[in-house]
């Protein structure tokens, strides 16, 4: 039985005090730090650039997870390694040639992962499940935060738990999005290994207690 992981999403976290954030995840129970990279092209936002990632790693004495939610990933592997990202995830709807892509990213060091949107069936991973360190299942769409739960996330990690199970694989299932106290247990219990939570845990009063409750919760 594997660890469940908590990955607080930075993109949640108060930006005028970055530091401050950073160092409550580090004393924090929390496993990795999710960090989104957006475009403005793949997805209708822009988020965090190169020298906040360096910044941000600078500090983190965690796991960072970071999920590109760009065009044309490929352009950036070799900057994201060597900016000390230790586990990569680029969005299968934006990836021509996504083994080859996976394969350059592990040829850097780093974790390889894939997002799914919503409207993505796991299926399409069949042929390079093996090849897959880590699949991102997105409960909500990409490129706001806040929004609300996507209820059939919960079939859809059945199904991609299945194929895993089958393949003989290790890939982890990451879930990003809308996740809280209500849904957490009932997300590990389907076959999620890492929650990443934001506004839930960023807007909350106490961020440590918020997050040593959650992982309770999945214990």
């Amino acid at each position: 039985m594997n660890k469940k992981l908590i990955a607080p999403s930075l993109l949640a976290a108060d930006f005028a005090n970055l530091q401050r954030d950073i160092e409550m995840v580090n004393t924090s129970e929390a496993d990795w730090f999710h960090i989104d990279v957006m475009d403005g092209m793949f997805v209708p936002n822009i988020s965090f650039g190169m020298p906040v990632i360096k910044a941000i790693a600078k500090h983190a004495k965690k796991t960072l997870d970071t999920h590109l939610m760009i065009a044309d990933p490929d352009r950036y592997i070799k900057d994201f390694a060597n900016l000390g990202v230790d586990n990569l995830t680029v969005h299968y709807e934006a990836c021509t040639h996504l083994h080859r892509t996976l394969q350059a990213i592990k040829a850097e060091g780093m974790k390889a992962g894939v997002a799914l949107n919503p409207h993505t069936s796991v299926r399409v991973l069949e042929e390079v499940i093996k090849d897959v360190d880590l699949v991102l299942i997105m409960s909500v769409n990409p490129g706001f935060g806040g929004q609300s739960f996507i209820e059939n996330t919960y079939k859809k990690i059945k199904q991609l738990k299945e194929m895993i199970l089958t393949h003989n694989a290790t890939t982890l299932i990451e879930i990003d999005g809308g996740v809280n106290a209500e849904n957490a247990k009932k997300l590990t219990d389907a076959g999620a290994d890492v929650l990443v939570a934001g506004s839930f845990i960023f807007s909350s009063k106490n961020q440590l207690q918020t997050i040593s409750d959650l992982k309770n919760k999945i214990a």
